[in-house]
């Protein structure tokens, strides 16, 4: 009797391994769809999907084109597939660095609609075609010229300075020095300066055109509307931020890749320890020279729900321009970012905690961007930046790295600060990551992405 109460006959619910594929597989049939996935993969983990996103579509294809039990390993910066092809043929295992990291999400939402097409209910169609059509898609051109994406970064950081009601003249400043620091970190690029010392220079650039305002300020010189030169590096610091692969990192820590997590995290922390020590430069060497830099006190005062959610929408169409977004997306996408801060709005006086309001609105971008994907095939990657880069704590940042510079005790000054931008940060990764899987239990949860989390999870 004891005996019967604790055995089971069950199978495990946690397997070893995966099964076998004894299929014989032909070595020109397996090749092909491997390329088709590795190529695919490659070009979703360089946008910025995140691993379990390109873990779901690999599997996918290869399950389209008869190749079952297929291994998908993916690291920051290499894919890796592996498949048994039976006991009669050698296995295959090929992996493919991802040597670019760019931002063209019409490029990307192309790639999802082929990946839709082949495994769609009339079938895959023949494997060569599939790669010829992604070759395509890889080598097409961007939408519109590179002044576009320039001219988006400005958008986008004109659009900061709504939200906090500044000026018109500002709104000027800041777009036109978000347009130089974007100049100047493309020539940096093209010199293949490190990413780490052109974050350093763009940061270091607007916080010099700040600075300089603040100086004809103090000799008497003083522009109309330029009462407060500071958000104009809020908005450079926001739209350095914007491109950083904070949501990516967040999704694979909790779905379970901690590998490609850890290595997306420590990229956030790079970029923005060169955003830091840019702006740390220039207010230190500014502050010994007695030029008055100071914090805006009317910063947090002079915001609204109107202006936020006009500056949002205005940032969303920036950030879109700056990621090739098709234009005739751009209202949904400014339209998204509204909601997205309305919600914040009201839920703040509600959620006082550190990075509680932040996660709740960053769940409703989650939310949004799911169903957008679902329904238009744009990239969740891009809904969710552009849904919560009004958010990011820029100000925050700012006031850390300013109290580090002014003060003896700067440290101890600054902590309380830093301390807030990063429980915001967080708190709009985690919560975009949980909103999209929420709608996906909610709308649908393919059974690809389910066999994804299922391989990363760890058994308890």
């Amino acid at each position: 009797m004891a005996g019967g109460a604790l055995r089971t006959n069950n199978a495990p619910t946690q397997l070893l391994s995966l099964p076998g594929n004894e299929q014989q597989l032909s070595q020109r049939h397996a090749r092909s769809v491997i390329d088709l996935c590795l190529r695919a993969g490659e070009a979703m983990l360089a946008t910025g999907a995140s691993a379990a996103d390109v873990v779901a579509t690999v599997l996918r294809l290869s399950t389209a084109y008869g190749v079952s039990g297929m291994h998908v390993d993916i690291t920051f910066t290499s894919l890796t597939v592996s498949v048994h092809r039976g006991m009669n043929e050698d296995p295959m295992s090929i992996m493919r660095i991802v040597k670019v990291r760019t931002i063209d999400y019409t490029r990307l939402q192309n790639v999802y609609w082929l990946i839709d097409q082949i495994t769609g209910p009339d079938g895959p169609g023949d494997v060569d075609e599939a790669r010829e059509q992604l070759s395509a898609i890889l080598t097409t051109p961007h939408p519109y010229r590179r002044w576009v994406v320039t001219a988006g970064k400005a958008i986008l950081a004109a659009g900061v300075v709504v939200i906090f009601g500044a000026s018109f003249v500002l709104v000027l400043v800041a777009a036109a020095s978000a347009a130089i620091s974007d100049i100047m970190t493309r020539r940096l690029e093209r010199l293949s300066v490190p990413a780490f010392f052109a974050q350093m220079a763009a940061a270091g650039v607007i916080s010099l055109i700040a600075v300089f305002m603040f100086w004809l300020r103090s000799i008497g010189i003083d522009i109309p509307g330029s009462n407060s030169p500071t958000v104009i590096v809020i908005s450079g610091i926001i739209m350095l931020l914007s491109g950083v692969g904070l949501t990516s990192a967040a999704s694979d820590a909790i779905g379970g890749y901690y590998v490609t997590a850890t290595a997306r995290g420590m990229e956030v922390i790079m970029m923005t320890l060169g955003l830091a020590v840019g702006i740390s430069i220039v207010l230190s060497i500014s502050l010994r020279l007695g030029i008055p830099v100071a914090i805006g006190d009317s910063l947090g005062d002079s915001r609204s729900v109107v202006s936020g959610m006009i500056g949002s929408a205005i940032i969303a169409v920036g950030f879109a321009l700056a990621s090739y977004v098709r234009m005739r997306l751009l209202p949904i996408m400014a339209m998204g970012a509204a909601l997205v801060y309305a919600v914040y709005w009201f839920v703040l006086p509600l959620a006082s905690s550190p990075g509680l309001a932040p996660a709740i609105a960053g769940t409703a971008a989650g939310v949004v961007s799911y169903l957008l994907y679902r329904w238009l095939k744009v990239p969740e990657g891009a809904t969710n930046m552009v849904g919560i880069i009004a958010l990011l704590p820029g100000l925050a940042l700012y006031r850390g790295i300013y109290a580090l510079m002014d003060s003896e005790f700067g440290v101890s000054e600054a902590l309380p600060s830093m301390v807030m931008a990063l429980a915001t940060g967080l708190g709009l990764a985690a919560g975009t990551t949980i909103g999209g899987f929420i709608a996906r239990r909610t709308f649908g949860f393919d059974r690809a992405a389910m066999l994804a989390l299922k391989r990363s999870r760890t058994p308890r």
